[in-house]
């Protein structure tokens, strides 16, 4: 049945369309929203646990240190006291590393620059140039719709 036998204008489809695609941009929208809303969701439990992680990491860290410590000392025969700060020494000295190894990298965060130059350069060069006009096939060269 068509349109006209359902006695249903032109305005009036043109508006149920446009109601219809609004609803379906509001459902989408909302879809979006709730997927979203179960992605920070799941990300915060990540975060969770990643903290709780790092913390039994930090405990961990400390009672090998000391297990480190107390196993120099009676495999050296010295006080627990050295042996501990030997091990302290052995973490100052990759924390120094570490700490070289961040400065070369943030050392290399200027190279975006020659990035961001060559950008504009190139949209310099576009900004000057002029479009080629669009062939008009021989047919509809002198038609007009």
């Amino acid at each position: 049945m068509s349109a006209a036998e359902e006695g249903r204008s032109l305005g009036e489809l043109v508006a149920s369309a446009a109601e219809e695609l609004s609803g379906l941009v509001h459902e989408e929208i909302a879809l979006a929203k709730a997927q979203i809303r179960q992605d920070v969701q799941r990300a915060l439990w990540g975060i969770i646990a990643v903290a709780a992680g790092a913390v039994l990491a930090l405990f961990a860290v400390a009672l090998l240190s000391f297990a480190v410590a107390d196993g120099l000392r009676a495999w050296w025969d010295v006080p627990i006291g050295v042996t501990t700060a030997v091990v302290g020494g052995l973490y100052l000295a990759a924390t120094g590393g570490l700490v070289l190894f961040a400065v070369k990298k943030f050392g290399r965060l200027g190279s975006t620059q020659r990035s961001i130059r060559s950008a504009k350069s190139s949209a310099a060069v576009l900004a000057t140039v002029k479009p080629h006009p669009r062939a008009v096939p021989a047919d509809k060269a002198g038609s007009i719709t």
